[in-house]
């Protein structure tokens, strides 16, 4: 169930003011900012230098009217499995997400923060019901995503590249290609200055500490000026320095004009002080929304004051946890009428109405947003370019994908040479050739397979994130992972093919040479694109199982130890399905067709086999197939590479 009604309306986000609205904007800033919350430059007074580094907030404050989010009636079931039926998450709550303000929700685990927070983030779309409004109109999610960001409680970074890197690499997806690198320069200074990055630019990911790592996550989303951000546990894991660190940042960042919302599990009452507002969950339901100071004054009216000295953050959560008796927890969500409530803001009677936001925000002065205002993608070339130069810098330092991968194919080249040295010219072990030709083909399919299958969970979650915060879209990286893996697996290829070919004496030919090449460059790329489709629906675990079973049935059709002639009418349509069967095919005729004359005899007094047309009729393999065998794998290698990308779209829809 999607979102419904105000979810179908017009969006009318964030839009500029027309100039005869200008009043009526001085009106709604001095009337909508909470009095407890100054504006930077609103005190006459100068400010210590104390003062000045809390205050302290990036040079490129927004110059879009500020984001009012109102949420009404929400719902959020979820699947619990096949014949397990279904679990309500949220049960129709209401809030109203003000702007120039950082806000928590809060509640106990399996309260509904995360789920809350996706649903409002756009995140979570599938079994979601009632209505988000933003200004005062329904929310459309392409508008909506423009202006928005969402940082996930896992810090999904690209750990091979350093943080003036990411910063350089995310300013080329997300700023206009008009700006030049001194312009963007620029951006990434003032941002990593003001979130204490700067000293840490030539750190790479993987060795940053978690605040660290946070904070370029936040400094990531910040180079295209968002107005909205939502964090999902943004101090979890860190100490209690590194917490205050990010809060104390993303209240600056808030009181500069955007709206951002935390979901925080129990924090410390230093920390609760630092937000401004406070939305509580128990069980799917809200049992308070206002600022935290008004949190203490609330409890008491309802009858269940915080004792005191003691935290209000854990007495809040305790009591949604139900340690007082559920009884409290059904005062508190009927006094809070499920999150209806404003009573508890400061200074709820200047809480503009939905209407008066209507107004304030006119529907004509749409057509900015609509021709270009907000953050919108660069252009597809643009994208691919920079993830293309991306993913070569990190397939440089790549220790698994890169290094290791060419050094197995050198060793294993080297270890099979040696073990069927001679093999190919030597007309008593034709047999063993054929084994050898075999062996190759398993490792050109299962080592390309498997490293996909192992490797590419840990991309698909940085995939997720990137994607939906709109830095390119899935065609741009799809095409850049492509073009970069190809040089790897060409070279690689063509090391483990020269090593192998040489070793065992397989005909010094140029053509043949080019033939065997050309079948096993086919043959790893196809193995990549099975690898690349497991990968993307399924996690490690699940896959390492998958693809090798799955690869069973290419194995058993391939035409090796049961010849293709044998094979029962009505299973011999595996061997047109398996892509073995044609590299196999592939390898016999560039070793033995093209005509190739009486081999050597010099190891044995008999050789059944010297003669190659009496082994191409014993394996039933015609050599003159080799031109369709190549077409086959064609096909087969587009055909996988297309159900990979669909997959990988339905993939990034259905996490949702």
């Amino acid at each position: 169930m999607m979102l419904a009604g105000a979810e179908i309306v017009e969006n009318q986000s964030v839009i500029y003011k027309a100039d005869g609205e200008r009043s009526m904007e001085a009106m709604e800033r001095s009337s909508l900012s909470a009095p407890s919350i100054p504006s930077q430059s609103a005190s006459s007074k100068a400010p210590s230098p104390s003062q000045e580094l809390q205050a302290q907030g990036l040079s490129r404050v927004p110059n879009r009217d500020p984001v009012d989010i109102q949420f009404s009636n929400i719902t959020c079931t979820v699947s619990l499995g096949i014949n397990k039926g279904t679990k309500q998450i949220l049960h129709s709550v209401n809030g109203r997400l003000r702007p120039r303000q950082l806000i928590a929700i809060m509640g106990p685990s399996g309260a509904g923060k995360s789920t809350l927070l996706d649903v409002l983030s756009g995140y979570r779309i599938t079994g979601v019901g009632g209505a988000i409004f933003i200004n005062g109109r329904g929310r459309i999610m392409k508008r909506f995503k423009k202006m928005s960001c969402y940082i996930q409680q896992d810090d999904r970074l690209q750990g091979l590249l350093t943080v003036g890197e990411n910063m350089a690499l995310a300013a080329d997806l997300k700023l206009p290609t008009k700006l030049d690198k001194y312009e963007k320069g620029e951006v990434i200074e003032d941002i990593l200055t003001n979130l204490g990055l700067y000293e840490h630019m030539n750190t790479r990911g993987s060795q940053l500490s978690g605040g660290q790592r946070k904070r370029l996550s936040i400094a990531l989303e910040l180079i295209n000026n968002p107005l909205v951000m939502f964090l999902d546990e943004p101090t979890t894991g860190l100490d209690s320095s590194s917490c205050s660190q990010v809060v104390q940042l993303c209240q600056n960042l808030a009181h500069q004009g955007r709206t951002i919302v935390c979901t925080v599990h129990q924090p410390s009452a230093s920390l609760f002080a630092l937000f401004d507002h406070v939305y509580v969950l128990a069980a799917g339901h809200c049992l308070y929304q206002g600022t935290t100071k008004n949190l203490v004054p609330y409890l008491e009216e309802a009858g269940i004051p915080c004792p005191l000295y003691h935290n209000p953050a854990d007495y809040i959560i305790e009591l949604a946890s139900g340690e007082y008796g559920e009884d409290k927890i059904e005062i508190l969500t009927n006094k809070a009428e499920n999150g209806k409530a404003h009573n508890w803001f400061e200074d709820p009677e200047s809480i503009p109405t939905m209407e008066h936001l209507r107004r304030l925000y006119p529907l004509s002065a749409m057509k900015e947003l609509d021709s270009g205002s907000g953050s919108e993608e660069t252009s597809q070339a643009n994208q691919r370019s920079v993830l293309i130069k991306r993913g070569f810098m990190k397939a440089k330092r790549d220790a698994t994908l890169t290094h290791l991968r060419l050094m197995v194919n050198v060793v294993v080249g080297i270890m099979l040479g040696t073990l069927f040295i001679n093999a190919g010219n030597e007309g008593s072990r034709v047999l063993d050739n054929y084994n050898l030709l075999f062996a190759i083909l398993m490792h050109h399919m299962m080592s390309p397979m498997m490293l996909t299958i192992l490797t590419f969970p840990s991309e698909m979650s940085i995939l997720l994130k990137e994607h939906f915060n709109r830095w390119y879209s899935l065609g741009s990286y799809y095409i850049s992972v492509t073009i970069v893996d190809l040089p790897i697996s060409i070279v690689s290829c063509a090391v483990f093919s020269v090593i192998v070919y040489t070793m065992s004496s397989q005909p010094l030919d140029l053509a043949r040479f080019a033939m065997f090449f050309t079948i096993s460059l086919y043959t790893v790329l196809v193995a990549q694109s099975f690898g690349l489709m497991v990968g993307a629906v399924f996690n490690v675990v699940n896959g390492t199982f998958l693809g090798p079973t799955l690869s069973v049935p290419m194995m058993m059709f391939a035409g090796f130890g049961v010849r293709l002639r044998d094979l029962p009418p009505y299973l011999y349509w595996g061997s047109y399905v398996s892509y073995l069967r044609y590299g196999l095919e592939g390898y016999i005729g560039a070793i033995y067709g093209l005509d190739r004359p009486t081999l050597e005899c010099n190891e044995a007094l008999y050789c059944h086999y010297k003669h190659p047309k009496v082994f191409l009729n014993d394996v039933a393999m015609n050599p003159n197939m080799f031109w369709w065998d190549v077409l086959a794998l064609t096909v087969t290698l587009f055909l996988l590479r297309t159900v990979a990308f669909f997959l990988l779209k339905w993939k990034l829809h259905a996490v949702r």
